[in-house]
């Protein structure tokens, strides 16, 4: 491991076990979400513009809605 990745493990071992337990969801999360990026950035450039094309016609009917970042 990392320096700084055994920082934040022994620094979130200290913690109580249900916000240890909220932490570990949170970052198996991030790298779930990080890898379905990845393989998503690797698909052919025609499928990111078709789904780029796909959203602004959503965007374009009114099917979309302003980011609120106080709902995440």
């Amino acid at each position: 491991m990392g320096n700084l990745l055994d920082e934040a493990y022994a620094a979130a071992k200290e913690l109580p076990e249900q916000e240890q337990e909220a932490i570990g969801a949170w970052l198996l999360a991030e790298i779930d979400a990080d890898r379905k990026w990845d393989e998503l950035f690797a698909q052919p450039s025609e499928v990111i513009e078709r789904m780029a094309d796909k959203a602004l016609e959503d965007h374009r009917r009114g099917r979309t809605r302003p980011l609120d970042p106080e709902t995440f």
